[in-house]
């Protein structure tokens, strides 16, 4: 009963159509049939006047929506009295209310299913006691030893102390096997543990988490309306207008007003209304059963829709972990020393390179200095003071304005350099490399198969280097030396659009909102990147980025396919129904069956199994083996 009450408190006209259906079957039963056409035709009197309303303020508000026609339709049968058509013209309103509802839940299935799987319960290991005290996640700090029992959900972000551990990923990467970690491996909340119970030391709180960071997208993706659906509204003075001069047509020929009702009765734009934002739904449960979360159908669109492609180079087509190739020191300068100048510097800094020069001190052994006055100019270096020494590392452009002796070192291919002045005099030349990710080039290439023909790389990096990756993965447009502001630039004067922009770090952030849809590498990426984009991939998985626009496309054409499918079925009713063939009560019942049938196709952009069986555009699309986890 509790249901049955839920549910007519969820549809109300709904519940008061069946209602007002059983209570004629009753009248009409007693031998009453009068009293069933008041009652029918009353209560079509009254849905028009209350969807009429709702008519007239959408129209106030510029919108022209399809549901003039079912209003039209249910006046036309009162009008000639087939109040039982009129009876079943309004069901099928109040039930597509319904039906949308169970498709909306059916395309969202994966979607929701991160949200109810939130951790909520963390088991804390006070120090020197070997009991764990169960607190919310919420209230876990970092450093807290926490617990994690067999088959239960990692609370938050943290470092494996256990000795090893298999966890279940498959919420967040769609890893459909369980993954080995050992000590000190990054374990990533959401994930579920294995069979053993394992010891964790907490390395975020809950809200910085990976899983509450992936809730926090998810939420926002399944509560936004996609603006393709106003693609069934384009067709809505079109449709409507064929509809009514079919309809006018059939009454003038015949001089029967009822064939007019007969022609607006399936005429009813139902399954224009629902067939976009079903398959768009699917389209956006599809892409997060693939590792990427989509804020809104309408970036499927623009997905299926672009014609250019730009990335950044460093941690999008290249791993964004540099290593230390070379020191090269200077003026009398020690290798040991200026390294560990360069690391205590690069500890304030948020570049890419950064991390490379302080794992390549602690590798050495070389400690380091902190001081309260380091400065960091974003995409150029750091300028920090430790004692009396005032040392400058970052860009050669930025340390020959303190070391006019510093000079550009003979690099390879590939390799980059970050230059390191201290009193003003040139002291190092440190040279690293960053391996091109072993999928780039076949990203870019699915990318063209697509249709996204012009491809164009965008990297604050010198040019050498960058032109070196870009013949490696086949990019032939390059902007190197670019600052944040100079990248927004390129993409807005970029003709060919819609542009797609991919990138990861926080100087990305301004271009990716700039972008016609941009796709942010959330993995190991930046929350700023990944706030500021369209889409977010939650893989280190480049080749994730051309499989989001395959799969828009996918969606799209099913979209556009539902839509012309009912348009196609809704006028062949019309044409015969002007011939007086199908009877209004006919009629409406089978609007119906066309009402399912669009909503069945629609729902074929959830994708099923045919990613699995590698059936369909997306599914074409090469992804890379699973990365390492990184260690902390």
């Amino acid at each position: 009963m509790s249901t049955l009450r839920g549910a007519a408190l969820r549809f109300p006209l709904l519940a008061a159509t069946l209602l007002v259906g059983l209570t004629g079957l009753l009248l009409w039963a007693v031998g009453l049939p009068v009293a069933v056409q008041w009652l029918f035709s009353g209560f079509g009197v009254i849905v028009v006047v209350i969807e009429g309303v709702a008519m007239v303020r959408r129209m106030r508000a510029g919108t022209v929506g399809l549901d003039v026609l079912a209003i039209l339709a249910i006046i036309a049968t009162i009008l000639v009295g087939e109040y039982v058509a009129t009876l079943i013209i309004v069901l099928m309103l109040a039930g597509g209310a319904a039906l949308e509802d169970y498709a909306d839940g059916r395309a969202k299935r994966e979607l929701t299913a991160l949200l109810a799987r939130a951790p909520q319960i963390a088991h804390r290991i006070p120090a020197g006691d070997d009991e764990a005290e169960d607190i919310p996640a919420t209230q876990v700090q970092v450093g807290d030893l926490l617990l994690v029992r067999p088959a239960e959900i990692v609370p938050v972000d943290g470092t494996l102390v256990s000795e090893s551990a298999a966890f279940d990923e498959a919420s967040l990467t769609g890893e459909s096997l369980p993954v080995e970690h050992r000590a000190g491996d990054t374990v990533l909340s959401g994930s579920v543990n294995g069979q053993g119970a394992v010891t964790i030391r907490a390395s975020a709180l809950a809200v910085d988490s990976q899983y509450q960071q992936i809730v926090a997208l998810v939420a926002e993706a399944a509560a936004s309306k996609a603006p393709v659906v106003r693609l069934a509204d384009r067709y809505a003075v079109p449709f409507t207008a064929v509809a009514l001069v079919i309809a006018g047509a059939a009454w003038f020929v015949s001089g029967d007003p009822v064939r007019f009702a007969e022609v607006l009765v399936v005429a009813t734009p139902c399954p224009l209304l629902l067939a976009a934002p079903v398959a768009f739904l699917g389209g956006m449960s599809r892409a997060a059963r693939n590792g990427i979360i989509v804020k809104g159908g309408g970036v499927l669109e623009t997905l299926g829709r672009a014609r250019t492609v730009v990335f950044d180079k460093t941690g999008t087509l290249t791993y964004g972990m540099p290593s230390i190739n070379r020191i090269l020191p200077e003026n009398g300068f020690d290798a040991d020393e200026v390294l560990g100048l360069a690391a205590s510097a690069e500890q304030y800094s948020s570049h890419v390179l950064a991390a490379s020069v302080l794992a390549a001190a602690q590798t050495r052994g070389l400690d380091l200095q902190s001081t309260e006055t380091a400065t960091e100019v974003p995409a150029h270096g750091v300028t920090a003071r430790f004692g009396s020494r005032e040392v400058v590392v970052g860009k050669l452009s930025f340390v020959s304005e303190r070391a006019p002796d510093a000079y550009p070192a003979d690099l390879a291919g590939g390799e980059l350099a970050i230059y390191l002045a201290v009193d003003g005099e040139y002291a190092v030349c440190i040279v690293a490399s960053d391996q091109v990710r072993d999928n780039a080039a076949a990203t870019v290439a699915a990318f063209d198969r697509l249709g996204v023909h012009e491809s164009v790389m965008l990297t604050g990096d010198a040019r050498p280097t960058a032109n070196h990756v870009a013949r490696q993965v086949g990019i032939t447009r390059v902007r190197a030396e670019c600052l944040p502001a100079d990248k927004v630039a390129a993409v807005g004067a970029i003709r060919e659009r819609p542009v797609i922009m991919v990138g990861d770090g926080v100087n990305d952030a301004p271009v990716l909102a700039a972008a016609d849809v941009g796709i942010a590498m959330g993995a190991r990426g930046s929350t700023a990147a990944s706030e500021s984009a369209d889409a977010v991939i939650l893989l280190d998985d480049l080749s994730r980025a051309a499989r989001a626009a395959a799969i828009g496309r996918d969606t799209t054409r099913i979209a556009l396919q539902s839509i012309w499918l009912g348009i196609g079925l809704s006028v062949a009713l019309m044409i015969v129904a002007a011939f007086g063939v199908i009877p209004a009560t006919v009629g409406a019942l089978l609007q119906e069956l066309v009402d399912l049938a669009t909503i069945l196709n629609a729902l074929r952009a959830i994708g099923g199994r045919k990613d699995v069986r590698g059936r369909g555009v997306a599914a074409r699309i090469p992804l890379a083996p699973r990365p390492q986890p990184a260690r902390s």
